[in-house]
């Protein structure tokens, strides 16, 4: 125990060293969303751009900070000023912004995201100061971004493993009881209390136990997970040691699909890290207690989210959930108590031990205490990574940190929970993030993705994408999943290619009911929500596909057709992009779109100018062209 401390000193400094040295320290955030924009070549032309002027500075590469759509993000701290943020540096940029502010002082306004210090730097803002930033609380994320993922010591050096050695100080009972002050509940969607779930495999009578951390993360849309591994990946190791030692569990898998590769590497490497500093193995820090992690990739199985499933993955079987009980807790892998948690829940545990339950506890609800990460995505501004109290509300989450709907659109409705939960209107945008007020409207939390939608998104069509998903992901063991999302999702297709009936409306009601209760595991008993929900509040779109022969939304190719306006002035544009040579016409004279030979591509309503809006969409009409 001696050893660690003396090491988390000397990691203190020199992290200090490196924050406070005469060269400029220049971040580059390259986690995945960073590297598909570009990162890893902004790295490269940095630090070539710097050495080919003579600067010598630090660059390091750090995780994501959570502001996606800002991505590639470069900060650059200077000695004796705060450390500037600047967004969408791309490849070309890199010369512009090191001649501009390293060289000269300057700072390119187009860049610059805010500053992060005290101080501002003229007119400036402060980063988390910013919207978007300003109503967050970075716990589970307060180091993506910050640190290097690679360096123990970048760790170390901000509070990494104290809660190891407070967890070692105070004995597994306390470390269970700290864990239930704080009211942590599993973030991995059903949100059942850490404590409880904890508490029967302790009180299991066996010779082995064990500790899975599932960072599956099979939602579309959702990379919660992902992106703490890629900016973090100590904390979730810390996380899993202390579980493990409240368990007395020897050994800890995480299971993590090789669909993320930039993960596993950081993983893997944390795990090297550990192991070589006695933080992993025999005798951990001096004491009685051994823990390995091995790393088990999956294949990108949805259902394989489901506890069961995942278990029999690791034993070497199809993932296919099993009948409940006898549960994990006291019959899991190879058949010795188990438990399973995710990777945020994890992280909270080495969080919780660090700083305490009270400090947990002081953001969020009465039910549901702490933050929660969440994956903001779709029809909204600021999509990216964000980290909020309990609590706040959805209109505060899309609104406020997401600043809302683009391009000037109304906002429609918003999903959460991943492809197993529900939509939530307009009206209903005043509720809180919590598990119980998310289940009273008719969703979940799940691992905390969140899809935004606007006018544009036809609620039947939404609906059979993601029912159509989750019968593809079915693993067909238990008849109601296997058959329910099947007959389900004909019909869906039906109603939006023109072929529903007056009846499948209740029918549709019918069955995802008899889905939800006779289904063998969580996929089944979820897969419905995104359908019954639409009906619940969306029924008016899918009686206007079925009775009117209109989507509302202009979005489903049966009831649409595309029209040239009179406002054409013959650019030739769309027909030039045409695939199907529907459009007809001179230049300069009006054009005119032959139905019988439209795909309904959509080509041409996008590459009409918008000055000029002259292609229109029209549902349930078929209006005749000039000869």
């Amino acid at each position: 125990m001696n050893d660690l401390i003396a090491y988390q000193q000397e990691a203190a400094s020199v992290w200090e060293e490196l924050n406070s040295n005469d060269m400029p320290l220049i971040t580059v955030g390259n986690a995945t969303c960073g590297r598909s924009a570009g990162s890893i070549d902004v790295v490269e032309a940095i630090q070539a751009e710097t050495a080919e002027i003579g600067i010598d500075c630090n660059v390091i590469e750090v995780g994501c900070i959570g502001l996606c759509y800002l991505e590639p993000i470069v900060s650059i701290q200077k000695q004796g000023q705060p450390m500037v943020v600047f967004g969408n540096v791309t490849l070309k940029q890199v010369k512009k912004l090191v001649a501009d502010y390293l060289v000269n002082d300057q700072i390119p306004p187009k860049l610059v995201i805010g500053t992060i210090g005290e101080e501002k730097i003229g007119d400036v803002p402060k980063l988390f100061e910013l919207p978007v930033l300003k109503p967050q609380v970075r716990r589970a994320l307060k180091r993506c971004g910050f640190i290097d993922p690679t360096s123990l010591e970048h760790y170390l050096a901000n509070s990494g493993y104290s809660g190891l050695t407070r967890a070692f100080d105070v004995g597994p009972e306390r470390i269970v009881e700290e864990v239930k002050l704080a009211g942590l509940r599993g973030r991995g969607g059903a949100g059942f209390p850490a404590w409880r779930k904890w508490t029967f495999c302790r009180e299991a009578e066996s010779d082995q136990k064990y500790l899975i951390c599932n960072a599956d993360e099979g939602d579309p849309g959702a990379f919660m997970n992902r992106s703490l591994i890629e900016g973090d990946p100590h904390a979730l190791i810390e996380g899993m040691i202390i579980t493990g030692y409240a368990l007395g569990a020897s050994v800890g898998y995480i299971y993590c699909r090789a669909e993320y590769p930039l993960a596993l590497e950081r993983l893997r490497l944390a795990i090297q890290q550990a192991e070589e500093n006695g933080l992993l193995g025999v005798n951990i820090l001096g004491s009685s207690f051994d823990f390995k992690i091995k790393i088990k990739e999956g294949a990108g199985a949805f259902v394989c989210g489901e506890e069961t499933a995942l278990i029999q993955s690791i034993e070497g079987e199809r993932g296919m959930p099993t009948p409940r009980p006898p549960f994990p807790a006291v019959s899991g892998l190879w058949g010795k108590p188990t438990i399973i948690n995710n990777v945020e829940s994890l992280a909270c545990v080495g969080l919780i031990m660090q700083n305490g339950a009270e400090w947990f506890a002081e953001y969020g609800t009465e039910k549901s205490k702490g933050t929660k990460t969440i994956a903001l995505v779709g029809k909204v501004v600021n999509s990216g990574l964000v980290e909020v109290p309990m609590g706040i509300s959805l209109r505060e989450l899309i609104f406020d940190i997401g600043g809302g709907v683009p391009d000037g659109k109304k906002f429609k409705a918003v999903q959460t929970g991943g492809p197993s939960g529900g939509c939530v209107p307009e009206e209903l945008l005043d509720i809180p993030v919590d598990y119980d007020s998310l289940n009273e409207v008719g969703t979940i939390m799940g691992s905390g993705g969140v899809v935004v939608m606007d006018e544009s998104t036809c609620m039947v069509d939404f609906a059979r994408y993601f029912l159509d998903f989750a019968e593809k992901e079915s693993c067909g063991k238990c008849v109601p999943c296997r058959l329910g999302t099947k007959q389900m999702l004909t019909i869906l297709e039906d109603i939006v290619e023109g072929r529903g009936k007056p009846e499948d409306i209740d029918l549709l009601e019918e069955l995802g009911e008899a889905v939800m209760a006779g289904s063998l595991c969580g996929l089944g008993q979820t897969a419905p929500n995104p359908v019954l929900t639409t009906l619940r509040y969306f029924r008016d779109e899918y009686e206007a596909h079925i009775y009117e022969g209109k989507c509302p939304a202009k979005q489903c190719k049966e009831f649409i057709t595309y029209h040239i306006l009179d406002s054409c002035i013959g650019c030739g544009l769309c027909l030039r992009n045409c695939s199907s040579n529907a459009i007809i016409g001179e230049p300069k004279k009006l054009h005119w779109i032959e139905q019988e030979l439209c795909h309904k591509c959509g080509v041409c309503y996008e590459v009409c100018p918008p000055k000029f809006f002259s292609v229109e969409i029209r549902t349930g009409e078929l209006k005749e062209e000039p000869a």
